[in-house]
């Protein structure tokens, strides 16, 4: 991700329907996890702008860590109460890792070439019984000016995402498409992209804030969806 795409994020992470959906569905699972106390550790990896990272920091304490200076710039600024490193996980944050109850991986794998190997060595880093959420763009066929603006290297189908943990010492709790209530409208939106040869929105990203009473709807819409997810729980 470039300055651009980081400053979209800022703008719209604390308004947009997509950002608040997805975060209520991660809010979710996370108390699923991990019992609510300050005294439990949640680590962001790839924090980008920290928004997810302040999500949750009513609930627990919460480190960001981000390679991007201009990303950690931006979260120091918004949240200033909160720690964010700058650097590469897991090389500047093992000691972090070693003490988190949670590790938060959100939209950072497709920006990574050798995906495998990152998720191996955080598991590698972690302490037994914490948890590894994780999330990426799904569906490879939504491929477009959105993902080629953000720098991504792949899309994933849940077939190409499993394949990250099989045959390492961990237990899968649950695994599921987001915004698949919505699925239909991003893949006629993302045809549009490809058709028209640009993105939709700002900083070559498809990413605009609808009219408010349409961003509430899309968002109760999306963050529905987390009793479906909690249900496959296992």
């Amino acid at each position: 991700m470039q300055l651009p795409q980081f400053q979209v994020h800022a703008d719209l992470e604390g308004r947009h329907w997509w950002f608040l959906g997805r975060r209520a569905i991660f809010r979710t699972l996370l108390t699923q996890a991990v019992p609510p106390s300050k005294d439990r550790l949640i680590l962001d990896v790839g924090c980008g702008t920290g928004g997810n990272t302040a999500a949750f920091r009513d609930l627990y304490t919460c480190v960001g860590i981000d390679p991007s200076p201009d990303a950690v710039a931006f979260a120091r600024q918004r949240f200033p109460t909160i720690e964010f490193r700058q650097g590469y996980a897991p090389q500047d944050c093992r000691d972090l890792l070693a003490k988190a109850d949670a590790v938060l991986f959100l939209d950072v794998l497709e920006h990574v070439q050798d995906d495998f190997a990152l998720v191996s060595q955080l598991l590698a880093g972690m302490k037994p019984g914490a948890y590894l959420l994780m999330a990426a763009p799904g569906d490879p066929e939504l491929w477009g000016p959105h993902d080629r603006g953000f720098e991504h290297e792949r899309r994933y189908s849940l077939e190409r995402f499993r394949m990250l943990w099989q045959g390492l010492p961990v237990s899968e709790c649950v695994c599921s498409a987001l915004n698949a209530r919505l699925y239909p409208i991003a893949k006629l939106s993302r045809l549009f992209s490809r058709l028209r040869g640009k993105a939709l929105g700002p900083g070559q990203t498809d990413l605009s804030l609808p009219a408010a009473p349409v961003n509430a709807l899309l968002y109760r819409i999306f963050a529905g969806e987390s009793k479906r997810i909690l249900r496959a729980w296992r």
